[in-house]
């Protein structure tokens, strides 16, 4: 892959849910890129994150879902680039910025001294309270109360008040007592800080203290920042403010305004901070924090010229994802009815999407619509063309659904398990039409899937995940016959062609861990027959086997003892062309 561009670059990605009062911790620092036409497969069990990784790539989050950590870089290079008419708005708005900036500079000479005087205030508002560790305890206990006080409620709703009433009763009194638990923990909590305040308004050495120490910092403060501006600052903030209106000269004129104000707010925070935005990855941070920055390029007396850095983990307007969604992230779901409308032309929903993302006519995107019915093998595509979605076989529908998600030729090609609800026959047909229309439209491929045996049939590299992690990547070759992972080891074990006759099915013991909860150490020790006592203490970190095998295991520390893969899986390749017959 080394010649390769790197089209998606995933970094220590973490995503979290709120769930019932509840935080869950779906996907925990994953990283991992995607080159340009390649196929990348996501296996492991149902819950291990896969979908919900795949989702962040086209901003398809549920509403209780968010990036936490991490990001999404997309190095597209026809997105990316980014024009502005340079009129009198323009000219005005930058203006305005390059002369606030050059205001705020002067904070960054007092960033030093300006960070002791916030430690000094955190010090103080610490001592009024209890200590993170003591909060953080007490919330955990409450949450848990209210959490399981829920759970009883919602079960209790489910009983017949009539003829289960010493039940419904005993759950009514069970719920009175965990309300006044909770109630007993948040009293305890606040008394607590209470009497933290009261101890510290009673302590006036520390007040004096204090107030001596916050006076000194801020004279030396007012002394710091009343400094010039050197011109190579100038210089700089120049260029920023033209990132500046680079960055929200897309938006209507409310938004523009609106994105605008909070990136000069954010700036002047940057500088009394003292971040270097000299520093192309810190300004990039910045900016992230509002809207993505496009990089400034050059400029002509009528437009500004630049380029965006794309980060979909911070995207934060709805009409950005309208360019990426669709265009150049694709997506095919498991059940080809969740995607089409069933009270609409087979036709039609292929044409809108043209319409919507291509510059045609709609005699052209009937024309285009048709051409792919037909790459897609659906026969006598012009009688088919309004038919409704129930006149199609389930095979059908889902070449359809592939004939939509490439409608717009996008970069990037993610099939949730597209093949599931179809028989073994239709599986096959499937998998051959996404890997030989790759050829043509040269998309990545990213392949989501439970089933080790697809991945042999569509992927260059895999990505084996398990609780919310990739715990081992590599090759295709190097996965299947070279595994280093115990769970890969248990995935590849429960293929059935591997069964022999009287024999049961290898099956995986034990579930996945609850991701509501902190993992200590690593989260398949519980169900690993080969685990040592540091996977209970210690996360394991991601080993390098060659250069494109990586593995998160102990068993690869040249400390741990020597350990062989289980036989079912040795000589793997030999006893599947046997299984098959081949």
């Amino acid at each position: 892959m080394e010649n390769k561009k790197v089209l998606l670059s995933v970094k220590d990605l973490e995503v979290k849910f709120r769930v019932r009062g509840r935080t869950l911790t779906a996907i925990r620092g994953v990283s991992l890129d995607f080159h340009e036409n390649e196929s990348v497969a996501i296996v492991g069990e149902s819950g291990s994150g896969k979908s919900v990784f795949t989702k962040t790539f086209a901003g398809m989050l549920e509403t209780n879902g968010y990036i936490s950590n991490g990001s999404i870089i997309f190095n597209d290079e026809e997105l990316a680039d980014t024009c502005v008419a340079l009129d009198k708005t323009a000219v005005r708005m930058i203006n305005a910025a390059k002369d606030a900036l050059n205001r705020y500079s002067k904070l960054e000479a007092g960033a030093d001294i300006y960070k002791q005087i916030l430690e000094l205030e955190s010090e103080k508002k610490q001592r009024a309270t209890i200590s993170d560790a003591e909060d953080q305890a007490a919330t955990a206990q409450i949450d848990d109360l209210v959490f399981k006080r829920t759970e009883l409620f919602n079960q209790r709703q489910t009983v017949d008040s009539k003829n289960e009433k010493e039940r419904y009763r005993a759950m009514g009194n069970e719920i009175d007592a965990l309300d006044k638990q909770i109630k007993d923990l948040q009293k305890a909590k606040a008394d607590k800080i209470k009497a933290h305040k009261k101890a510290m308004r009673n302590d006036t050495a520390y007040l004096k203290q204090y107030d001596e120490r916050m006076s000194e910092l801020k004279s030396a403060y007012a002394k710091a920042i009343d400094c010039t501006v050197s011109d190579e600052t100038k210089a700089r903030n120049e260029l920023i403010a033209k990132e500046i209106y680079l960055s929200v000269g897309r938006f209507g004129a409310h938004k523009r305004n609106q994105c605008y104000n909070k990136l000069l707010k954010t700036m002047k925070k940057a500088m009394q901070l003292g971040v270097d935005l000299y520093d192309e990855d810190m300004r990039n941070d910045v900016f992230d924090d509002v809207v993505f920055r496009v990089r400034y390029i050059d400029e002509t007396p009528e437009k500004l010229h630049g380029t965006c850095v794309l980060n979909l983990a911070k995207i934060q307007y709805a009409k950005d994802w309208s360019q990426i969604r669709g265009g150049k992230i694709a997506t095919v779901f498991q059940d080809p009815m969740t995607s089409l409308n069933p009270i609409i032309t087979i036709g039609k929903q292929i044409t809108s999407i043209i319409l919507k993302h291509q510059n045609c006519t709609e005699l052209e995107a009937r024309a285009r619509a048709l051409e792919l019915m037909k790459k897609v093998g659906i026969p006598n595509a012009e009688n088919r063309f309004d038919d409704y979605p129930f006149q199609y076989s389930g095979g059908m529908r889902q070449r359809i659904v592939i004939a939509i998600a490439l409608s717009c030729q996008p970069k990037i090609l993610i099939c949730d398990e597209p093949t599931t609800a179809l028989d073994v026959t239709i599986q096959a047909q499937i998998l051959k039409l996404i890997k030989d229309l790759q050829k043509e439209f040269n998309y990545t491929i990213v392949f989501i899937t439970h089933d080790l045996g697809v991945v042999a049939n569509v992927a260059d590299r895999v990505a084996v995940m398990y609780a919310g992690q990739i715990v081992e990547t590599g090759t295709v070759e190097e996965v299947f016959y070279d595994p280093k992972h115990p769970y890969t080891w248990a995935l590849l074990s429960s293929l059935p062609q591997l069964a022999q006759r009287n024999t049961k099915l290898y099956s995986i013991t034990g579930t996945p861990p609850s991701l509501y909860n902190s993992i200590v150490g690593d989260a398949f020790a519980p169900r690993n027959p080969y685990c040592l006592k540091v996977d209970t203490l210690k996360e394991p970190p991601m080993f390098k086997v060659t250069d494109t095998h990586y593995a998160k295991t102990w068993l690869l520390d040249p400390r741990a003892p020597k350990v062989e893969k289980p036989e079912i899986i040795e000589n793997i390749h030999e006893k599947l062309m046997a299984a098959f017959n081949i």
